[in-house]
């Protein structure tokens, strides 16, 4: 059984998904934790299902290094095999990649390497593009940057705003992750195999 550690940020609507996907008895993989970087609304969602959760607030700490370095603490105490960033708004300090990567995955509300950052959706309407996509990353020290492990395109509607484009990328983006931790639980995904290419 697969032990996940989800990290979040806010409303954590990927996390309900994966949550409702690891209840089911079939499912190879169990979230053991949820952590934050602030006191986000998702934490609710991990409470209704049992789940314990953890904050480590930036604030707390005299440096970007001091708070990975509790980040990483809180987050090894539940000794996960993989790490699932699922809208966690922060980038990682470099020791803290090292330490948990390529078993440290992040999704993107984009197809990258095509508009990267933390308004992925936003820069696609901007650009004007017909479509963007949703992908699941193995983390790395650049923004948005590391292996691709899975990414599939969405259709760009006319007269989409940010927030009708972004709704229709979650579910895409969600049973991204959810077929991305099923091929690592079950051996069809090997990361060590997708960071060393």
């Amino acid at each position: 059984m697969l032990r996940l550690v989800v990290l979040i940020s806010g409303g954590g609507s990927n996390l309900r998904a994966l949550l409702d996907s690891a209840a089911d008895a079939g499912f190879p993989a169990r979230i053991v934790a949820v952590g934050a970087d602030r006191d986000a609304g998702g934490l609710a969602h991990a409470e209704e299902f049992g789940i314990p959760t953890f904050v480590v607030a930036p604030s707390g700490f005299p440096t970007r290094e001091a708070w990975g370095e509790e980040l990483l603490e809180q987050i090894q105490r539940w000794q996960p095999d993989l790490v699932v960033l699922s809208g966690f708004m922060r980038l990682l300090p470099e020791r803290m990649v090292a330490a948990l990567s390529p078993a440290l995955i992040n999704t993107h509300p984009a197809y990258l390497p095509e508009f990267p950052g933390a308004h992925g959706v936003r820069d696609a309407l901007a650009a004007g593009v017909v479509e963007t996509g949703a992908s699941v990353i193995v983390v790395d020290n650049g923004v948005d940057t590391g292996p691709i492990i899975a990414q599939q395109r969405v259709p760009v509607l006319p007269g989409d705003t940010e927030a009708t484009l972004h709704d229709r990328i979650k579910p895409v983006e969600r049973e991204l992750l959810r077929q991305v931790i099923l091929d690592i639980a079950t051996g069809r995904l090997e990361l060590k195999e997708l960071a060393r290419s």
